[in-house]
């Protein structure tokens, strides 16, 4: 395994961050794709042995269970010194009012309960799941700067957000003297390249941590085109995101299978070393049901492309639409969970 810093922090990561969403109780809301404790078990325990350090939940992924599944295996397999655990707040957990979005009152509770749930004293890494435009970035940012405070946090971070909106935060952290955001979760793969125009670069400037979600494009760069999962026939939001793809995004995940076929690996492989080459990024989110998915992803951290080859796999690339910045509080939980 490869370690790096954490953008501007002293904080050592693993260059993988395993996704936990796929942990959790599928007749939970959420996905029903999601597996329990029993199944999940060797996942982890794989990527422990594996050298992964850093692990990403929500509150709101399976109704909250994939923060207690995680956290309890993890407590059974790892030392919590040497982990790194992180969780986001936003999306509601339930239909009510004030249970979800990002103000004070609704965040002060969802980093209790994330706690309870993952059976931790602190969280590593806090990070907003998307920005709430119902409440004031100042209120946002005096609420975190408490919780880090508190003692419940070491770090915070930000997730699909504009560029604009982030920069406006770290300089509203810097007037007021509060903790700033160390990292952003973003949609960054080989299918959706719009955050190079703008937010990898400011965050190359400012010192901050990127951990893209959805770097295999939720499978669609691992396999030929027309060939579908289980999992795919049925993810919402991997509908949502792709379903308007076109010739273009076709001609990206042939890209990667004409130079898998010519490296001689798996189409994984290929597309999450590109994603690696980047120097902006530090840890892609991978998710695993299979070992398989982190058998690949390890093993792309050893695959080098050349310039050719990362030119082969951008050339078919066109630009668009903004995609990864939806959802609200007012969203309906079964359509929240978003990465």
């Amino acid at each position: 395994m490869q370690y790096t810093k954490f953008g501007n922090t002293g904080l050592t990561v693993s260059r993988l961050c395993l996704g936990c969403m796929s942990f959790g109780d599928a007749e939970a809301e959420g996905h029903d794709w999601a597996m329990g404790e029993d199944a999940s078990r060797p996942m982890i325990r794989q990527a422990l042995e594996a050298g992964i350090n850093f692990f990403d939940i929500a509150n709101v992924y399976s109704g909250g269970t994939s923060e207690e599944i995680t956290g309890k295996l993890l407590k059974e397999m790892a030392r919590r010194d040497e982990i790194v655990i992180a969780t986001k707040a936003h999306f509601p957990w339930r239909r009510a009012p004030n249970t979800g979005g990002l103000s004070a009152k609704a965040l002060m509770h969802a980093v209790d309960d994330s706690l309870k749930r993952l059976g931790t004293d602190y969280i590593d890494l806090y990070q907003i799941h998307r920005l709430d435009p119902e409440t004031p970035m100042e209120e946002i940012l005096e609420t975190l700067d408490a919780i880090v405070r508190s003692g419940k946090v070491r770090y915070i971070g930000a997730s699909s957000m504009y560029a604009w909106q982030l920069m406006k935060m770290l300089h509203i952290s810097e007037m007021k003297g509060l903790k700033r955001f160390v990292s952003m979760q973003n949609y960054v793969n080989l299918m959706y390249r719009e955050e190079e125009r703008e937010m990898l670069p400011l965050c190359a400037d400012q010192g901050i941590a990127v951990m893209p979600w959805s770097p295999l494009a939720r499978g669609k760069l691992t396999r030929p085109w027309a060939v579908e999962t289980e999992r795919s026939k049925t993810d919402r939001v991997g509908h949502a995101l792709y379903s308007n793809a076109d010739a273009s995004d076709h001609a990206v995940v042939n890209a990667v299978a004409k130079l898998a076929d010519q490296r001689g690996l798996p189409m994984a492989q290929i597309a999450l070393a590109w994603l690696l080459h980047k120097p902006e990024v530090t840890s892609p989110i991978i998710g695993a049901t299979k070992p398989k998915h982190i058998e690949d992803a390890v093993a792309a951290l050893d695959v080098t492309l050349s310039a050719e080859e990362i030119a082969s796999l951008e050339a078919p690339y066109v630009p668009h639409a903004v995609a990864g910045m939806f959802g609200t509080p007012k969203f309906d939980p079964k359509l929240s969970v978003l990465d």
